[in-house]
């Protein structure tokens, strides 16, 4: 054995060294250190301090912990001494790492930058996944895209450089794929600027979607605060089999928990039935766990994530794992906040949508169920790839179909598109077949990035406004998310029943009972696909796309113009004057869903992130005014002329006037953006009152010294009209689970008061007190040196 230790020593030394990486299994004696990633090789796993805290809160608790508390409370800042109570506390916690997509890290980057830190704290990455636009296909939309985004790219690589942050390069792939390959592992911490964080739950980490403001605290080495979570467990028993996947299983949960039956808990899978699932089946179940609110999804540590593991490289974490795999699985008699169970041998298919993920149909059942709505029924396209299901065993089960269609003659009759998940995959694809197979379908491969999914895609097939269908397997369906037509009916469901629904067109087909007509006139019906979850070869790596953070960056220069158009260096927010906040206006007084992709658009707005000036002026574009039933159309009350809502909203600031938003039930749903909670306080906003928030996004507004506030009586929302002043009282005496006044006074001369509720504790207090999260961390390193 001695040899090989030596030769995997070596392997790992010319890793580290920036030659182009292989998927080597290195073999270590046991206890030995073993690196986090092969990207890392000092940074080491520390299951002992796991170990040790855990023992600390069980005998503090004296009760059997689930595995999401075993995870969450192992990272505990002050495990004796930190007050536990699911629901209510807030935790201070110690992640093991950070991951930033490219659309947000520039907002987090800047503000670390504006932190005054000389490097992160803890292993830390950039992914450049966001910014590519799905045109032409792979190569093409790739070479557009660096030439477009070369001074954010720069800025990325650079910032990186500087300051001990990884940076994967445009076309490496998309974060959550890349973290499941290299970063994630059981019982890891990890926090990430992308809603989509928790896919690394299928391999048994805590992994959680934040701002970038909290992505800023870890990276500057503070203690992160989460509300602790509640813990909803879902059993699984029986066996997915024939045309069920893992995204079923997910689209079935949403169905039964809604877009926001999971916020302010994590969704623990367990029993008999997760074993029949893949590594990145079970990651796919946890990525989509975004949709329905939750803090995160996770799995028990198990054979499959061990085949994943070694397949990936990564045998000696597989090894170490094994020796604490008490610590990586739920106690025996653990109790959970609710349960749901689901047989997975009586599962079926699920297609969700349109216009959001929880709507759940069977797919035997969407062509009726459209029909009926007068829900387009012909596909005009089908997509497959995304965060959310894009691995080799995806790609196979869609190839696995097209194969037989190929057989009798047959092309997809929509249009497609394959989204690779990573460098990795696509090499692998292209090595195996699987990707010529889906071209000759009729797919077209694109970029191994976001793309349509978060609405990147240079659509020309329709007109905007024009009525039409589109399936596919990604995560999210919101009005306009992937082409901007908001008429645009959106479905979700699994690549292979995507890939089934292309070639036949339409709705109504199902691929379980009906049948296709060959080019030879024949009928043939398709097989449940098969494929293997992983390659029988090593993953091809494909080009090596990773920039490894030079030892010091102290003489890196990262430079923003001040006439850049894309990268804007940021302003201390003001800080509160310690008055009360009277007579505010209300912005906007928005009627039903409103998601961040309403409140900050994405697709041709990404290109802005970096520039907070020149993104504001989306703000709220897409929320619906309940005053006149329209988008991106308010009433000025200091001229009675209706706006655009940003144009408005800086018309109060210049004229010094403070305003309010009133917003409906789980406002702030979908995205990690924290440019939602930027803008309003970049352009005067300083409340926003509401039915209930979605958690991250109320985080969001907090850390940036906006008062996130809910009625204390959701029928209080009718009593507010968009003409009315409003007035926040007790600021003075502003304290944890004390809540707060509201005056309203209508146009007429009356009044009326209603309470108003708040999560804030005494640590986000001081947050708003400072003006915003940044502004305190910056007092408090002042005081400290």
């Amino acid at each position: 054995m001695a040899p090989y230790c030596v030769l995997a020593a070596r392997l790992r030394h010319a890793l580290n060294s920036g030659i182009r990486r292989y998927h080597v299994a290195p073999v270590l004696c046991q206890r030995a250190k073993v690196a986090m990633s092969h990207f890392e090789p000092n940074e080491y796993i520390n299951y002992e301090k796991l170990e040790k805290n855990i023992n600390i809160v069980r005998k503090r608790l004296d009760r059997p912990l689930t595995l999401s508390e075993k995870i969450v409370y192992g990272h505990l800042d002050d495990p004796a001494k930190q007050e536990i109570e699911r629901g209510k506390t807030y935790l201070r916690l110690r992640p093991d790492r950070v991951a930033m997509q490219d659309a947000t890290a520039q907002m987090a980057m800047l503000q670390f930058i504006s932190s005054g830190l000389p490097k992160v704290a803890v292993p830390s990455t950039i992914h450049c996944d966001h910014l590519i636009e799905a045109q032409s296909g792979g190569e093409k939309d790739l070479r557009r895209a660096k030439d477009i985004n070369q001074e954010v790219y720069n800025f990325l690589a650079t910032a990186g450089a500087k300051y001990g942050v990884g940076f994967w390069k445009p076309g490496s792939g998309i974060i959550h794929q890349i973290i499941l390959e290299n970063y994630s592992y059981p019982g890891v911490m990890l926090i990430g600027t992308d809603s989509h964080t928790p896919n690394g739950g299928g391999l048994g980490g805590i992994c959680i979607g934040v701002g970038g403001a909290d992505a800023v605290d870890v990276m500057a080495g503070i203690p992160w605060e989460l509300k602790c979570p509640k813990v909803i467990g879902v059993k699984l028993t029986g066996k997915l089999s024939g045309w069920s996947s893992p995204k079923d299983v997910i689209l079935k949960v949403a169905g039964i928990l809604t877009v926001k039956g999971g916020t302010g808990a994590i969704i623990e899978y367990h029993g008999p039935g997760v074993d029949s699932i893949s590594c990145t089946g079970m990651a796919t179940i946890c990525n989509m766990g975004a949709e329905i609110g939750a803090t995160t999804s996770i799995f028990p540590y198990n054979a499959r994530m061990k085949k994943y593991l070694s397949k990936t490289g990564r045998a000696d974490i597989a090894a170490l794992a094994d020796e604490f795999q008490q610590h990586l699985v739920p106690d025996s008699g653990c109790q959970y906040d609710q349960v749901i169970e689901i047989n997975l041998s009586e599962l079926k298919p699920h297609i969700n949508g349109p216009f959001t993920p929880d709507l759940a149909h069977p797919v035997s059942d969407i062509g009726a169920v459209a029909e009926k709505e007068g829900w387009p029924v012909d596909i005009r396209v089908g997509l497959i790839g995304s965060c959310t299901n894009s691995s080799y065993e995806d790609m196979g089960r869609s190839a696995a179909v097209a194969k037989q269609a190929l057989a009798h003659g047959l092309k997809c009759k929509s249009k497609f598109t394959i989204t690779p998940g990573s460098e990795q995959i696509r090499a692998t694809i292209e090595r195996d077949g699987y990707a010529q197979i889906l071209r000759d379908v009729g797919g077209l491969v694109l970029a191994n990035a976001c793309g349509p999914c978060i609405g990147q895609w240079d659509r020309k097939d329709i007109k905007k406004g024009e009525k039409n269908t589109i399936v596919t397997s990604y995560n999210r369906n919101f009005t306009g998310r992937n082409d901007a037509n908001p008429e645009t009916h959106a479905f979700v469901t699994s690549p292979e029943i995507v890939t089934a629904l292309s070639i036949a067109g339409t709705l109504k087909f199902n691929p379980e009972t009906d049948y296709l007509t060959g080019a030879d006139g024949k009928k043939f019906k398709l097989e449940a696909p098969d494929a293997d979850e992983l390659p029988k070869l090593e993953f091809d790596p494909g080009q090596d796309t990773y920039q490894y953070p030079p030892k010091d960056g102290s003489g890196q220069h990262v430079d923003v113009s001040p006439t850049s158009q894309r990268l804007q260096l940021l302003e201390p927010f003001d800080k509160w004057d310690g008055k009360d906040l009277e007579d505010m206006l209300i912005l906007i007084k928005v009627k039903g869903k409103c998601t961040t992709d309403h409140i900050s658009a994405a697709g041709p707005w990404l290109k802005f992130r970096g520039h907070l000036d020149n993104i504001s002026n989306n703000l709220l574009i897409g929320a619906i005014n309940i005053e006149n039933g329209k988008a991106n159309s308010v009433r000025n009350a200091l001229t009675q002329e209706f706006g655009p809502v940003p144009d408005t909203a800086r018309y109060y600031k210049k004229m010094g006037v403070k305003w309010a938003v009133i917003g409906d039930e789980n406002y702030g749903e979908g995205s990690s953006r924290e440019h939602a909670a930027l803008e309003p306080r970049h352009l005067g906003g300083r409340v926003i009152i509401t039915k209930s928030f979605a958690r991250i996004h109320e985080t969001n507004l907090k850390k940036q010294g906006l008062l996130p506030l809910t009625f204390a009586d959701p029928a209080d929302y009718n009593k507010i009209h968009p003409v009315d002043k409003l007035s926040i009282v007790g600021l003075a005496d502003f304290a944890p689970g004390k809540p707060l006044k509201c005056i309203i006074k209508h146009p007429n001369g009356s009044q009326e008061t209603i309470m108003l509720n708040h999560t804030f504790n005494e640590s986000q207090i001081e947050w708003f007190q400072a003006g915003s999260a940044l502004n305190r961390m910056k007092e408090l390193q002042q005081k400290s040196s």
